[in-house]
């Protein structure tokens, strides 16, 4: 099993020169939302030493908490939907992992991101059924990996490396970190040759201790996991600070058979010096000089491991590549995983059901039957829903971005299966509208996707509902660039604010204002700079939502709800069904989905009364939008809820 291990080191400067080359756009526009909240990094094997650089980079690009956990971690412990959580793979096949990605889709984190190797994989099949997960495919250029996680490994660790150093305005680093980087790919290299020479007596000893500082962590705990994988030997690895609280006590009762093998770089090299000194002088040690930025130094000390692994198996006589593997150990790597089933204590509640009610109060059902809450959050679940399958609907509402089309393709037509269930609501004889931020665009790509015929029964409300029309109606919407008078002094005032200048784009319209992060910065902070200009400037008659890209200021009189005004003067006091993604305040969507028939396909409102969120669990967004639609049935003089619909 496996390749022989000097092929695999052949291949290593290709492997870095494809990851310098290839388009990492997808991977970028996925940093550029993950850089705003905490990261969790899943994987085995040589996957979990992606993880460790993952977390590392999101450590020091983005300043946030980067933690790494093994798919067992991911699927036994809680976490908070806030952490983005990343899921890496080479083959996207093992049980575990798999198992990790279906715990994880389940708890519907606001980001899931899956790194894999494979386009037809399973974990890639399972990421398509659910298109809220950000599935990025990149197959390594040197094929399959051998026994250990070599190319891959290098490959995924160089791709992340690049797409934050860009992402985060750090090119000259990547630049520096490419040149530093290259001569350790080469065979023939001066500095292999001394690092060879150097670390050549700590392979007569059984145990081998590795030091390390921050940034050359990765190179520890890949030596770690290949030592152990390979048999290569005893491997203990600590940062020098963490060596002196104790573990340097192993040093002194084994010293005779440990020798230590120390990373070195600019950020810690008085430190590692002063260290290095004191250990006696009869243990073995070197040393890995490594030079330039801590971009450099991490994807340094990841090609060292490699190099050292290798030479640890030719002097130990095991072959890292190919060094067999047991009947028991082919046996222990296909046990699947059972991960706990969160429909175990749910009582009577459908897997569905829990999910609404959870989605709703924002606590587990475990929690609110211990505090006697469950009861009142099913009663109130149970109401709204047969209140729904008692209606039958004159018009279906939908807002647009995050609900007909994916924000992250929002300049791209809805798709085909949407625009099925949007014809259909027409045909059907009921009127269809679409509530939207957007102006010419949504005419367009609704043109697009519907049949001419059809147009003239489907209203759009343009820069949210400040103007209504027909589909038809060429003249709508008003392309007038001169802002209200209303609105034009707030422009200005927020135009000299100088963090928006520099950091947000501003775009005025007829009766919005439209503010979109140029850069990485999260929505609150967005949101607060608003505030604070409309503090400052003492405009308390406008109104402003937030949608998943941008934050609108809208005009005194401008709102969603004037697409149901122009409803009713069509459909009268008969129910409408409201659709949409950001039914919690401040959202865009929070007026149109107070309504009594209105469904949420992401972010749902506190009120127990309306704005549920009735997915099947681990789905939001389109998907949920599509299951709705096609979960309504024509019944005369309007659409329906199946009897069945929601179980």
């Amino acid at each position: 099993m496996g390749r022989p291990y000097a092929n695999e080191m052949s291949e290593l400067a290709d492997t870095f020169s494809w990851a310098a080359k290839t388009d990492i756009e997808p991977l970028r526009r996925v940093i550029r939302t993950v850089g705003l909240s905490p990261l969790r990094a899943i994987g085995s094997g040589g996957s979990l030493t992606v993880g460790y650089a993952l977390a590392g980079f999101h450590r020091r690009f983005a300043g946030r908490l980067g933690a790494v956990a093994t798919p067992l971690e991911a699927i036994n412990e809680p976490s908070d939907a806030s952490v983005t959580t990343w899921l890496i793979s080479t083959s996207g096949s093992n049980l575990d992992i798999i198992a990790a990605a279906k715990a994880c889709a389940a708890r519907e984190p606001r980001q899931l991101v899956v790194l894999c190797g494979r386009e037809r994989s399973p974990l890639a099949k399972f990421c398509r059924s659910h298109p809220f997960i950000d599935l990025l495919l990149y197959p390594p250029l040197a094929g399959k990996d051998g026994f250990l996680a070599t190319n891959s490994l290098l490959g995924f660790t160089t791709l992340l490396a690049r797409a934050y150093a860009l992402e985060f305005a750090q090119e000259p680093d990547w630049v520096a970190a490419v040149e530093a980087v290259r001569p350790l790919l080469s065979a023939g290299s001066e500095t292999l040759a001394t690092w060879e020479k150097s670390t050549s007596p700590l392979w007569e000893r059984a145990t081998t201790v590795v030091l390390h500082g921050p940034s050359t962590r990765i190179g520890a705990v890949d030596l770690e996991s290949k030592f152990t994988e390979a048999a290569l030997g005893n491997l203990q690895f600590a940062d020098v600070r963490n060596f002196a609280h104790g573990r340097h006590h192993w040093l002194a009762k084994r010293g005779a058979e440990s020798a230590v093998l120390a990373f070195v770089t600019d950020e810690n090299r008085a430190l590692a010096d002063r260290t290095l000194a004191l250990i006696p002088a009869d243990i073995p040690r070197a040393r890995l000089e490594l030079a330039g930025s801590s971009l450099a130094t991490a994807l340094g000390a990841l090609v060292a491991a490699l190099r050292l692994t290798g030479w640890a198996g030719a002097a130990r006589g095991i072959d890292p590549g190919r060094p067999g593997v047991p009947d028991f150990g082919c046996r222990l790597y296909r046990l699947s995983v059972r991960h706990p089933n969160r429909a175990g204590h749910i009582g009577n509640l459908t897997k569905r059901d829990a999910a609404a009610i959870e989605r709703k109060s924002g606590m587990q059902i475990a929690n609110l039957r211990a505090q006697g809450e469950l009861g009142r959050w099913q009663q109130a679940l149970d109401e709204f829903r047969n209140r729904l399958r008692d209606a039958q609907f004159a018009a279906v509402v939908l807002d647009y971005d995050g609900t007909v089309v994916d924000t992250r393709h929002r300049f791209e037509p809805a798709g085909e299966e949407m625009a099925v269930q949007l014809a259909r609501i027409v045909e059907a004889g009921v009127w269809l509208a679409v509530a939207t931020g957007r102006r010419t665009s949504v005419r367009r790509d609704l043109r697009m996707r519907l049949p001419e015929a059809l147009w003239s029964h489907v209203l759009v409300g343009y820069c949210n509902g400040a103007e209504v029309a027909t589909l038809d109606d060429d003249g709508a919407p008003d392309r007038t660039e001169t802002l209200c008078e209303e609105l034009e002094p707030l422009a200005a005032a927020l135009r000299t604010q100088s963090e928006l200048a520099h950091a947000a784009s501003q775009e005025d319209q007829r009766f919005q204002i439209t503010l979109r992060p140029k850069c990485t910065m999260p929505e609150n902070r967005l949101w607060d700079l608003v505030q604070q200009m409309l503090l400052m400037t003492g405009r308390r008659d406008v109104t402003v939502t937030r949608s998943g890209h941008s934050v609108d200021i809208l005009a005194p009189g401008v709102s969603k709800l004037n697409v149901l005004t122009r409803l009713r003067e069509r459909v009268g006091t008969a129910p409408v069904l409201c659709i949409g993604d950001r039914g919690r305040w401040p959202g865009n969507d929070y007026e149109l989905l107070r309504e009594p028939f209105s469904l949420g396909v992401d972010e749902i409102s506190v009120d127990p009364d309306t704005c549920w969120n009735l997915a099947p669990p681990g789905q939001r967004g389109t998907a949920v939008t599509l299951d709705y639609l096609q979960a309504l049935e024509v019944a005369k003089g309007g659409l329906r809820f199946q009897p069945e619909a929601f179980r």
